[in-house]
């Protein structure tokens, strides 16, 4: 039996980071990530501070052999909280490929450069990532 070593949080953080816009730092902690994208816009009419957005959040939580993902789309409302939602089908394509974008590097870094298993949740609700549609 192989034991898994994690690195340190700090340094797993800095990684995480590193990988784009998507880690949210405040929402994190030690074990637990939070990933999100404000991928489309809902009105840019309005000011920037009242503008809502269609997009995705990510968790990821620790497990013996590195980590479980669940994953979310809805809307981003002006409050700064994510609403579990449909997304209209024209802001569709823009959010889903922001997502297909993302996984393949949160992969690459965590198994291919940490050799850390990444599975879905056993609550996934939606697809599974990384599998063919």
């Amino acid at each position: 039996m192989t034991t898994t070593i994690f690195p340190p949080h700090g340094r797993l953080m800095t990684k995480l980071t590193a990988l784009g816009p998507y880690l949210r730092q405040q929402h994190s902690s030690e074990g637990y990530f939070f990933f999100d994208c404000l991928a489309s816009c809902i009105s840019a009419k309005k000011e920037p501070e009242e503008r809502e957005f269609w997009g995705w959040w990510l968790i990821l939580s620790a497990t013996e052999t590195g980590f479980e993902y669940r994953y979310f789309f809805g809307r981003y409302d002006s409050e700064g909280e994510w609403l579990k939602e449909s997304v209209p089908a024209k802001h569709e394509q823009a959010v889903l490929q922001t997502l297909n974008d993302f996984y393949p590097k949160l992969t690459g870094l965590l198994q291919d450069e940490l050799n850390l298993t990444v599975t879905p949740a056993r609550e996934l609700e939606e697809a599974e990532l990384g599998s063919p549609a």
